[in-house]
Formats: structure tokens, sequence, C-alpha cells
């Protein structure tokens, strides 16, 4: 056995599909168990690329779940076309099933949500969090194109307004892969995505009271860690999207890269090895 087992695990959903997720086990030689940490991936990244953020926590004494939504990395049966899944049907039928298997295997053990990006939206979208005892959001805003940070928002208008509508009914999903724009997305995902970002108030813009008021459901203590030099959050998403948590006590955190001796952090890369510094500073006060 490796030093930090890591065991993959199908999941069946409630909605009849499997995704799949795994667990980072503790070392004998580390620090007691201090609970669990859930990372919720960001948009088409696939849970392989937090690994090296997810062997660092167990080094800090956590067990570690990490897991795809339906038609990203792991979870993909058949080729992502035939995905039926968007965005609310990973918080409905996805997270449930990633949350039902650490309730299972790590009974009265406190449950700590990591969600980067979107995998902080399923916070609000969720139709329960009462099993998580503290979040920590990661680079978390809304998707609202003309608040997008600068080097987002000089594409996402044609992401949006052109490239998207011009691919997806076509193909049946979104060819990120080939155009070389974030990964292949399942076509509920992208199109869903899309009608949210070309609202004010993204989701809760197009989607209405029921996800306001879904949203303020919520009473999850959340540790808000945003980064200056987010390419694609500004701080204006990012507190709106905080905004609609309006019951959970928050803390933000805003952090440069000069804060952690880098040039650049941007919106994806912070769970790689070389930001050991950005765990130790920030992440290991917020996880108490």
């Amino acid at each position: 056995m490796s030093q930090h087992e890591i065991t993959q695990h199908p999941l069946t959903t409630a909605a009849g599909h499997t995704i799949v997720a795994r667990s980072f086990s503790v070392a004998a030689t580390e620090p007691a168990n201090k609970g669990v940490c859930v990372i919720a991936p960001a948009t088409g990244v696939a849970q392989y690329l937090y690994d090296d953020f997810a062997v660092w926590l167990t080094q800090q004494g956590y067990q570690v779940v990490t897991f795809d939504y339906d038609g990203i990395g792991l979870s993909v049966d058949r080729h992502v076309k035939y995905s039926r899944s968007d965005k609310l049907s990973w918080a409905k039928y996805d997270c449930p099933a990633v949350l039902d298997f650490v309730k299972q295997h790590y009974p009265q053990q406190p449950i700590t949500w990591i969600g980067h990006s979107v995998g902080a939206h399923m916070l609000g979208f969720m139709d329960d969090t009462s099993a998580i005892d503290h979040a920590i959001t990661v680079g978390a805003g809304t998707g609202t194109w003309w608040y997008n940070a600068a080097p987002t928002k000089r594409v996402a208008w044609f992401l949006w307004y052109f490239l998207v509508p011009a691919t997806v009914p076509l193909l049946g999903y979104f060819p990120g892969d080939k155009l070389k724009i974030m990964c292949n997305l399942p076509k509920g995902v992208i199109m869903q995505w899309r009608r949210w970002c070309l609202k004010k108030e993204y989701a809760i813009g197009y989607e209405g009271d029921w996800l306001r008021q879904r949203f303020a459901a919520v009473t999850t203590p959340i540790t808000a860690l945003a980064f200056t030099d987010d390419d694609m959050m500004s701080m204006k998403n990012v507190k709106m999207l905080h905004s609609f948590f309006c019951n959970a006590p928050q803390q933000l955190v805003t952090i440069s890269p000069a804060d952690v001796n880098q040039k650049r952090i941007g919106h994806i890369g912070w769970h790689k090895k070389r930001y050991q510094q950005l765990w130790q500073q920030y992440f290991l006060p917020a996880l108490g």
C-alpha cells in the first residue's frame, strides 16, 4: 500500500447514472484524523487535477474525497454527448450521492466542503446542506459575463453569443477539447451556463425566487478565498455570489500572488504542489 491510499468508488445517483468518487486515506504516520474534506471541482476540471492538494490535506490529518460530476473526467460512461446532466442536476443528484458516501464511510466526522468555482455554487443549488459543517469557497463568483475579470470578459461575449450557439446544437455537446477552450461539456451544462451568464444575477436571475430562497436557506459557515489576479472572477463576481448566502456566517479572505511568493495564482492552478505556501498560510486557518 502506498503512503496515501487512493481508492476509486463508483456511486449510483438517485437519477440512475453513475459518477466516480475517490477517497484519499490518512496514512498511519500522519496526524490523527481531523474530519473529512470533500473537494467539489470547478466546471470541466477533472478531479485528478486536485490530487496534490488532496494528498497535502491527508498530511494535515484529513480524510479526503474527490469526485467528477456526470459528463466530466471519470464520470463519463459513454461520449459526453449522451449525458443529460446540467449544473442543477449535478447538485440534485451527484453532490448528494457524494455526501451520502461520506456519511456512510466516515460517520460522525465533521465534513468540510471545499468548493472551487462552481463547486461553491453547489452549496446554494443543493436541496440540503445540513450534513456540511463548514465550507471553503475558492475562486467562486457569479458568471455574469460583463462583471467577469478582464481576461475572461474579452472572450466571454464571443463564447456565449456566437461559439456556443453555433456548435452545441449541431454537435450535441460543447467540443472544448477540439476548440482548446475548457474541455468537452454536456449540452445541458453549457447551455444552462450560457443562460445564467447572460443574466445580471446569474443563476438566480434566470431561475427566480426558488433558487434565491435555497441560497438563503444555507446556514453553513463559509470561508471565501478570492485571488486578486483571478482571470475569471472579479471581486464583484465573488461578492455577488456570496451575498446570495445571506444567512450563512461568512469571512472573505483576499489573497494576492505576492502574499504567497508567487507571480500568479489565477483561477485554475492553486491546487498544484507549488502552491503549498498558499495552503499552509490560508487553508490551514480556514480549516480550523
